[in-house]
């Protein structure tokens, strides 16, 4: 290329502005790699896989079996009736949601099966409606059978440090996908766990956090 071609393309360039940056697309492969926040926020993804971003790392893991998903839609099924109820305690319930956890050393937002909000800002502008501007008091796991440390100790940890929450549930179908098991945590004080709470299958759980809410743990009852 010639002198005064390169400086026609250096000055088209400079017309049209600074290139923008490429839109990452997320994929198995980008398990473990470091990525900032905004990049993981606009990235678009590869479906049938999971993505969250923990201390600034991507973890990926596959969309759960059937068991986990008839398990999901039960309790999700019982929040949704109980919020329609009593939208005083809680007045958004997601699936979708990331939860973002402070005093982290790089960008932690784990993504719970299901979240349960006391105060979901519906007036504010739409351009405030992040994840980051509210959290839940709720956020409700349920186990799959390749990936359950996940829920069972990394997000007993980073949940514990989320200073809105006030329980987490954990489901879990794995021994038998319809008679599936409930292990709580409540919070004591601003970031510990009380001892857990077991609930067998068919036992019943009820909560000072959702009152007048009765929980018998049998998604086929």
């Amino acid at each position: 290329m010639s002198s005064v071609q390169a400086k026609s393309s250096r000055s088209q360039a400079a017309a049209n502005g600074p290139a923008r940056p490429r839109r990452v697309r997320l994929r198995p492969a980008w398990a473990g790699r470091d990525m900032s926040l905004e990049d993981f926020e606009k990235a678009d993804c590869q479906e049938g896989w999971r993505y969250e971003l923990i201390d600034g790392r991507v973890e990926v893991f596959p969309n759960p079996e059937l068991p986990h998903d008839m398990v999901l839609e039960w309790i999700q099924g019982r929040l949704f009736a109980y919020r329609d109820a009593h939208r005083e305690v809680i007045n958004y319930v997601s699936s979708c949601c990331r939860v973002f956890i402070p005093g982290r050393r790089e960008a932690t937002c784990p993504q719970p099966d299901i979240a349960a909000y006391r105060d979901y800002p519906y007036r504010l502008p739409r351009e405030m409606r992040r994840w980051q501007v509210f959290n839940p008091v709720l956020v409700v796991e349920v186990l799959s059978e390749e990936y359950h440390r996940k829920d069972l100790v990394r997000n007993v940890a980073l949940y514990r440090q989320a200073p809105s929450l006030q329980e987490y549930w954990v489901l879990d179908p794995r021994d038998a996908g319809d008679h599936p098991t409930l292990r709580v945590y409540r919070k004591r004080g601003a970031r510990s766990w009380q001892r857990p709470i077991d609930v067998p299958f068919g036992g019943m759980y009820a909560t000072p956090l959702l009152p007048d809410f009765a929980l018998v743990v049998n998604p086929t009852a």
